[in-house]
């Protein structure tokens, strides 16, 4: 479980994921993050209390990942090819949630409101499902064939006129009828949000 959000009480939150872990027979990775999970001072010996860990390193060692739902780690967690559960507080979270759930790779999302030992054991064990960590591979190894960069390239170039105009707009001043003046000063401004 991943908490990088604040939480109200992270000591019920805590006991909610242990004893989860404890009913559904699986080991765990409880990564404290803002939420401060993990705060009791005995923990299971098959639970580890983690600080801080890049995603990209710990979940491809993973069998699933249950989170808050952004954006970064729910793409870091589907490219690893793990089941994810969302359990969202605010925002895109919740949106990206409904998405996993849609794409058969992870239960429909839990509100931390709504979060109970066994909300999460039935979420594990839908994740463990070895038909959705199948759909979860396919679109790990489908995420993984895009290219984004020329994805988006190819965006910006549907959007570029199609034929070079041949003369300026009317509203162009007579002192910048160059062509290449006014064609260059456009794509300057096109260009503005694509700054990588």
């Amino acid at each position: 479980m991943l908490c990088s959000k604040p939480l109200d009480d992270e000591k019920k939150v805590t006991a909610i994921i242990l004893d989860a872990l404890r009913e559904t027979g699986q080991r765990g990775i409880i990564s404290r993050g803002w939420g401060a999970l993990g705060s009791f001072s005995e923990v299971p010996v098959d639970v580890f209390i983690l600080e801080d860990c890049p995603h990209d390193w710990l979940f491809p060692r993973c069998a699933a990942v249950v989170h808050h739902g952004g954006a970064g780690t729910t793409a870091a967690g589907l490219i690893a090819g793990c089941p994810t559960t969302v359990v969202p507080f605010f925002g895109d979270q919740f949106f990206w949630g409904e998405r996993v759930h849609a794409r058969g790779v992870g239960p429909a999302p839990i509100s931390i409101a709504e979060l109970t030992v066994e909300a999460l054991s039935n979420a594990i064990i839908f994740m463990l499902d070895p038909e959705v960590k199948s759909r979860t591979m396919e679109l790990a190894i489908a995420i993984g064939n895009e290219d984004g960069v020329a994805a988006a390239v190819d965006a910006f170039h549907r959007h570029l006129p199609s034929e070079l105009p041949l003369s300026p707009p009317a509203h162009v001043e007579e002192e910048r009828t160059d062509f290449f003046q006014w064609f260059s000063r456009g794509l300057e401004k096109c260009c503005f949000p694509f700054s990588f």
